[in-house]
């Protein structure tokens, strides 16, 4: 029995399929020993073993549905299409349940196709996939509260009784012996902050939203089934079709590319459609959970949880971020935030209408506003107030960004303005905001009326709280490089020689000197008139722009491809030469990057210089945050040296802190994959981080694609707020298991023997880039409009200036994904027995390197070299032996299999994440087989077309076709990956 071909049936034999599916047998999983077997290799586990005929049911209806719909749209479009679809996808479903001859039968099947044809398929593919992500989404919600609810009185608490919800989390640390008052007090001073930043595949906002409303609608279904109320659901199916009807009829594909205003934009849509939401849910649900398990109340003030981003700030290697870009993001975002508040505000002004019982206080601070239409209700007098002095914030925002030269329209029917507005000055504090709102919510609890503070006005303080006036306070990031021609052009117009060919002595000293010094480096005025080149004119122009923004809108400033002190230092006098300090409150905190090995290794002797420096010191008032780097680390030497890196670096960072009483911060950049950092499973991945690294303090960045997975909806977002939370507090009281002497020797000659094997490949191996080149659709990533920033930070550059999102994503695409696990089958092949068993024993007692094994062992369970065998068959040149070197990837692949299996002792190579990931991969897999298939077969004629010197006009329209279906073939397999990049 097929459990997912049933799709391809008609409805009176999908009904009695299905029927046979819950009571049927299950077919067998993939034997281990055919692991090792190069004929089979990455052939993907069969889909019975894979699915949990009870438990999946549910979504397998809801992706039953969803299918009927899209192909009836497709049929009446265009039936030929609709037949090709069906036909590829029975194929991928024959591969999923074993069937060896359906590759081979789909790749020929390509090869048929008209360029047209090959668009059309895809299209219905790349929707449906998405489509797969939407009931999934609701399935996820779905599955969570049936647990929740099976595991006992659901009333016993707001939140999840999930293993890593903060529920169970409270039940744990109680019964270790934690206080209640402990568990509060860390709540109350822990801080996570999630940083949103831009990705290549976040889609077009309009469609995200759609695809939103599908899983809304699907849960509007399941309620009116439930309900038993038969027009509710013939409704809720019409609005399905007619919202799929709308996908189908959209451009998918960006015709330019993203500017970062409009990635921007997509990052502040989050806040809007969800977080502004579930942000005050979760807490309001959290502090119940505190009054339920623990006795006491969370805090009013208390937020565990803040937001910034990147998105419009990181110039690193991206010349389309200008300071005008950051300027025109932060009034944005400002706007955007008033308007948010000026909402909640007239919600308020209806809910306290109650006229008597004031405290003095309030009584006091209503006198002070002199123009009012409420007399009697001193609350609507305050609210009211408030109303003004928004409306007129939000108004000179938007004359702001009139006024500059982007285009930008001012849409004055968004912003109701009230009388009065222009007579009151705008609120650019957030205390101007807040203190009125203490005043207000002390003086209902003191009158009595508790049950209203603690209502729609707490949820408003609390959303204060996390996004101020600012929406998402705005990081700035820049390459040290770019400080450095800077300070070169300053000390060259000074006259007192190069200070790019001054040691790191010099420069230390000369940039204490300069930070003792109160005047400016230079007329601050006649910048332009300097003769300093345009890059460092652009650079010293940020520094002007961000020191006349609000210091609230301005989060970090990182500093990629930090090497020294003086990388900091540059930074910080930069700061200071436009009046940005401590003293004057708009000193941006600044923040090195360690991302390559050699960085990580110099790190803590970099903090040791910095924390010598006592005028250093003193402007960061004993707060440091590092930021290190997952992605350029994993690029630059493998997985597993990177991962030990790593850990020996802020291992050794937090001592450095700790003997100079620095609070230090890490600020973790994770991309969506393991290779770039990424982990499925946060709660497991913030338990096994070194120890006294996170100490209550964890700053992480979140991109577009695992923004909508883990922000995508109001209740995922409230959930993956609480595993946060939740995990961020158990770390805290966690008794860390050190590493033994045996265990960190042991893990060093790991380390060096896959650095050494993944760099002999990556760097020493001639045919490697080459290879790469031709076997994935790298350079096809740099001229699709899938993202505001360069592929790489130098054009001309080879793979080490390739940026780590391409070279994942790209890996990612031919399902080999090498970067994540290249270097892990030499670095864990034991020499000996002994060597194998203190491996073993790492594995058993060590969080960190079990957790670090066992997201490897997912990924090589998503790997799947037949596929990737059709992409070298399809596109390596026979030459000069490239062919051969596809083969020798995949004796290294089989090689980590076998090695992951053998420290693991186990039967299956997916690890302790493969139940997380294989239900869902393996749904997703008779869609994205056949569009890697494909995919392959339109790169190749893509590039056939590519080659030629002149094109007739036949030609040109059919490389514009193949270039939109290759579009769509690169978004809909990180669709149906998930974790792509």
């Amino acid at each position: 029995m097929r459990i997912i071909s049933l799709f391809c049936l008609s409805a009176p034999v999908q009904a009695a399929a299905f029927s046979s599916v819950i009571g049927g047998a299950t077919m067998p999983v993939k034997p281990v020993e055919s692991i090792g077997d190069t004929a089979h290799v990455g052939e993907p586990l069969s889909m019975q073993g894979s699915l949990n005929k009870v438990r999946d049911a549910p979504l397998l209806q809801d992706l039953d549905k969803l299918s009927n719909i899209l192909g009836e749209i497709v049929q009446e479009e265009d039936a030929s299409i609709h037949d090709l679809y069906q036909s590829f996808r029975q194929l991928g479903l024959d591969r999923a349940s074993g069937d060896t001859e359906a590759l081979p039968k789909m790749i020929q099947k390509a090869q048929q196709l008209s360029a047209r044809e090959a668009l059309g398929v895809m299209r219905t593919f790349s929707i449906m996939l998405n489509l797969v992500n939407s009931a999934e989404v609701h399935h996820r919600n779905r599955m969570t509260r049936q647990h929740d609810s099976a595991a006992g009185n659901v009333t016993a608490g707001p939140l999840p009784l999930s293993d890593d919800s903060m529920r169970l989390t409270m039940e744990r640390l109680l019964k270790k012996g934690i206080s209640p008052k402990e568990i509060i007090q860390q709540l109350a001073k822990q801080k996570v902050e999630i940083v949103i930043t831009a990705h290549p595949t976040q889609g077009i906002k309009s469609l995200l939203r759609k695809y939103r409303k599908v899983s809304d609608c699907l849960m509007q279904y399941d309620k009116a089934v439930m309900e038993q109320n038969k027009f509710d659901a013939y409704q809720t199916q019409t609005d399905l079709k007619r919202i799929i009807s709308s996908i189908w009829g959209a451009d998918e594909i960006r015709r330019l590319k993203p500017t970062p205003q409009e990635e921007a934009a997509g990052g502040n849509a989050v806040v809007e459609n969800t977080l502004w939401e579930a942000v005050p849910a979760y807490l309001r649900k959290l502090d119940q959970q505190c009054q339920l398990t623990l006795g006491v109340r969370l805090p009013v003030d208390t937020v565990p949880i803040k937001f910034s981003s990147w998105i419009g700030g990181d110039r690193d290697g991206n010349p389309n971020v200008t300071p005008d870009v950051t300027l025109e993001v932060v009034l944005q975002q400002r706007l955007r935030a008033a308007r948010l508040l000026l909402q909640d505000f007239y919600v308020l002004l209806g809910e306290l209408g109650i006229s008597y019982r004031f405290s003095d206080r309030l009584l006091e601070y209503a006198a002070t506003i002199k123009e009012s239409h409420h007399e009697r209700e001193k609350y609507r007098r305050v609210i009211g107030h408030l109303i003004q002095r928004l409306s007129r914030t939000a108004r000179e925002y938007e004359q702001q960004l009139a006024a500059l030269s982007t285009g930008y329209q001012i849409p004055l029917a968004e912003i109701q303005l009230v009388p009065g507005w222009e007579k009151v000055e705008p609120i650019v504090d957030l205390d101007d905001i807040m203190e009125p709102l203490k005043i207000m919510h002390e003086s209902l609890v003191e009158t009595g009326f508790g049950l209203v503070a603690d209502g729609h006005l707490l949820d408003v303080m609390r959303r204060l709280r996390v996004f101020g006036l600012s929406l998402l306070p705005l990081d700035i990031r820049e390459e040290s490089t770019k400080h450095t021609e800077a300070l070169d052009a300053i000390t060259r117009w000074l006259g007192i020689g190069s200070y790019k060919e001054w040691d790191e002595s010099a420069r230390l000293t000369w940039l204490q000197s300069e930070l003792a010094n109160k005047r400016p480096l230079y007329p601050l005025r006649d910048l332009n008139k300097l003769g300093f080149d345009a890059s460092a004119v652009t650079t010293l122009r940020t520094f002007e722009t961000i020191s006349k923004l609000h210091p609230s809108s301005m989060g970090a400033y990182v500093i990629s491809q930090a090497q020294t002190a003086s990388d900091v230092l540059a930074v910080m006098l930069l700061q200071k030469n436009y009046g940005m300090t401590s003293r004057n409150g708009n000193f941006m905190r600044v923040v090195p990057l360690f991302e390559t090995l050699d960085d990580l290794l110099r790190s803590p002797s970099v903090l040791q210089t910095l924390f010598s420096i006592g005028i250093y010191r003193g402007e960061i008032q004993n707060q440091q945050e590092v930021m290190v780097g997952y992605s350029d680390s994993a690029k630059d030497a493998g997985r597993l040296a990177a991962s030990l890196v790593l850990y020996n670096s802020q291992v050794a960072m937090a001592k450095v802190a700790e003997k100079h009483k620095i609070d230090l911060t890490f600020f973790h950049g994770k991309g969506g994959t393991v290779g770039r950092g990424g982990n499925p499973s946060v709660y497991r991945a913030i338990l096994s981080h070194p120890p006294d690294t996170i100490k209550g303090r964890f700053r992480v960045t979140e991109q577009g694609e695992m923004i909508m997975q883990n922000f995508g909806t109001v209740w995922i977002a409230e959930r993956t707020l609480d595993i946060y939370t939740a995990a961020v507090c158990r770390e805290a009281f966690e008794e860390h298991v050190i590493p033994s002497a045996k265990w960190l020797a042991q893990m060093q000659k790991v380390s060096d023997k896959s650095c050494e094997d993944y760099r002999h490949l990556v760097r020493n191996e001639p045919r490697f880039v080459p290879y790469f080149r031709q076997a994935t659709p790298e350079l096809e990533l740099g001229s699709l409009n899938i993202g505001s920033r360069p592929a790489k930070r130098n054009p001309k550059g080879g793979i080490e200036s390739l940026r780590a999102i391409p070279w994942t994503f790209a890996w990612t695409q031919t399902r080999t994904l090498l970067s994540a696990w290249l270097g892990v089958g030499a670095g864990l092949k034991a020499e000996n027995k002994e060597e194998l068993e203190t491996m073993r024993e790492m594995y058993k007692e060590w969080p960190w390197f079990r957790e670090t094994i066992d997201l490897i062992a997912m990924i090589l369970s998503k790997t799947d070299f037949s596929i990737s065998r059709n992409y070298d068959e399809q596109l390596v040149e026979k030459k000069n032996g490239l062919d051969k070197l596809g083969e020798e990837v995949k004796a290294k692949l089989v090689e980590t299999r076998q090695a992951v299996l053998a420290v693991t002792e186990s039967k299956d190579y997916g690890g302790a994440h493969s139940e997380l990931m294989r239900a869902s991969s393996t749904i997703r897999h008779p869609y994205v087989d056949p569009i890697n298939v494909l995919q392959a077969e339109l790169l190749k004629r893509f590039r056939s077309l590519e080659k030629k010197e002149t094109l007739s006009s036949e030609e040109e329209e059919e490389k514009e076709i193949l270039k939109d279906a290759l579009i769509l073939s690169i978004n809909g397999i990180a669709q149906g990956m998930r974790n792509s990049g």
